[in-house]
Order: C-alpha cells, then sequence, then structure tokens
C-alpha cells in the first residue's frame, strides 16, 4: 500500500459486477472499493460477498483493493463480520454508518488488521469525528454527504455540507490521516468534480472518492500541485538544506517546520504525476 499521506482517489466498483474489478483496479485510483453494501440489493449480497471475497484472496497486483462492508448490527453486516475471520487479500476495510470506535472495535476485532475507513454520513457520525479519527486501526475516512443528506434532511448544496466537511477535515488533518471527499455523482461533468474538488482542498480535504473510472483524471488534475507550486516547494526546501546554521530563509523571511514539510509533501505529490 502507498504512503498513505499521498493518497488522492479512490474508486468504488460495485460488489455484485465481479466482470469489473479486474478493470477497476487497473483504473489508476490510489485505492480501490469493493462495495458490498450500497451497490448490492439485498438479494445478491450473499453471492456478492463470495465473489469479492474469492477474488481478493486470489488477485495480485500492485493496487490496494479493499471492501466496503454492511452497516455493523445489520443482519448483511454480521454475515460480513463472519466472513472477515480468516480472509486473505483484502488491503483495508471501510464501514458504513459508524456511530462511534465501538463499531470500529467489532471490525477491527473480525479483519484482524489497523487498516479500517469509516464513512461518516450521519450526524452522530460528524459528531464522533475526533473519535472515529483517532482511533488507533483507522488509516483515512470519507465524507458521506449523500447518506448525511438523508439523516438530517438537508440538500447536496455545498453550502449545507460546509460545516460537515470542515468539522471531519478538522478531525482527520489534527489525526494526520487522510480524509476522502464524497463521490461526485455526475459522472458526465467532469468540469464541475474538477471545481467541487479544488473548492473541497481549499478547505484541507486532499482525496476525493470515484464512482467511475472517468473521474480520476479530474480529481487528479484539482489535487496535483501546480507548477508554481512546485517551484516555491523546490525553493523552500533546498533554502533548508543549504542552512548553515539551522536557520533557514527565503526571500527574507525564516522558513519553519511545517513549511518544510509541506513543501516536501508538494514535491512527493508532483513526483505522482503523469
Amino acid at each position: 500500500m502507498t504512503d498513505p499521506q499521498l493518497w488522492r482517489s479512490l474508486l468504488f466498483v460495485p460488489g455484485a459486477r465481479p466482470d469489473r474489478f479486474e478493470k477497476a483496479a487497473a483504473a489508476g485510483a490510489d485505492l480501490v472499493c469493493i462495495d458490498l453494501e450500497d451497490a448490492v440489493a439485498p438479494q445478491g449480497k450473499a453471492k456478492a460477498r463470495e465473489e469479492t471475497l474469492a477474488f481478493l484472496a486470489r488477485r495480485e497486483g500492485p493496487a490496494s483493493v479493499g471492501l466496503r462492508v454492511n452497516a455493523v448490527g445489520s443482519e448483511a453486516g454480521e454475515a460480513d463480520l463472519d466472513a472477515l475471520k480468516g480472509a486473505e487479500g483484502i488491503a483495508f476495510v471501510m464501514i458504513p454508518k459508524p456511530t462511534g470506535p465501538a463499531d470500529l472495535d467489532r471490525v477491527r476485532a473480525a479483519y484482524g488488521k489497523d487498516a479500517l475507513i469509516p464513512v461518516l454520513e450521519s450526524a452522530r457520525a460528524i459528531q464522533a469525528a475526533d473519535a472515529l479519527a483517532d482511533h488507533e486501526a483507522v488509516i483515512g475516512g470519507i465524507y458521506g454527504a449523500i447518506d448525511l443528506a438523508a439523516d438530517i434532511g438537508c440538500d447536496l448544496s455545498w453550502e449545507a455540507h460546509l460545516y460537515g466537511r470542515s468539522r471531519c477535515a478538522l478531525a482527520f488533518g489534527a489525526a494526520r490521516k487522510v480524509l476522502f471527499d464524497v463521490p461526485y455523482l455526475d459522472v458526465k461533468d467532469p468540469d464541475g468534480l474538477e471545481a467541487e474538488t479544488r473548492r473541497a482542498k481549499a478547505l484541507g480535504i486532499h482525496a476525493r472518492s470515484a464512482i467511475h473510472p472517468a473521474q480520476l483524471a479530474p480529481i487528479h488534475t484539482a489535487l496535483s500541485p501546480t507548477q508554481d507550486e512546485v517551484a516555491r516547494a523546490q525553493r523552500v526546501v533546498e533554502a533548508f538544506e543549504q542552512a548553515e546554521d539551522g536557520v533557514a530563509l527565503l526571500d527574507g523571511k525564516m522558513i519553519e517546520l511545517p513549511v518544510i514539510k509541506s513543501a516536501r509533501r508538494t514535491l512527493a505529490l508532483a513526483a505522482r504525476q503523469p
């Protein structure tokens, strides 16, 4: 699995479409999540679970592929937890609708690894954002605007979710863990996707989930450093490395450690660009 600090994208693929699993894994996303929850009808969950676990156990390749289980406490969710015990090849487990750390503990006990991604998609989850982000088994989270809108009766406008996005960005930023923004539902509007992703980046959300491979390029473009940002980062790092007395100055201003760390992250992200 690549450095979580450099993740930009997570691609969902329906658990009911095993014919798409390998294509999704090769699409170029940093993470791929096979969805056993929303993307699978109730009558198809057992078959999807079986085919997903079989695929993950036998697959090879560099892509990090995990799965989204059903909500803890639901009938399908309990079956998912039973199936996780001893399962192989699962890079991470995504947990929908967690209400607090106790839900994460249950999945961790069944999965056996510290690689959980909770979806913060209810009012309770937003209120518990700090505890969810700080959980030692959590490697990242997703802001789930769609289910949150249904939970509290708001719409999907940017303004309606400004607090939720900001609240989760602060929680995961404090925990030094990646937060993925909600998928952009209009797969035929790459310009809108890119523009909204830039707005989320400005809030401190540096990754985004996707529901179609065509959405990956706009996401990566929006989240990649500009040429000016790369040039500035190079100057910052060079000034720091050339400082002889431990005090680095650039354009007459002192360069503090957080600025240097940010510059190095910018250069690392730039190195990932095609």
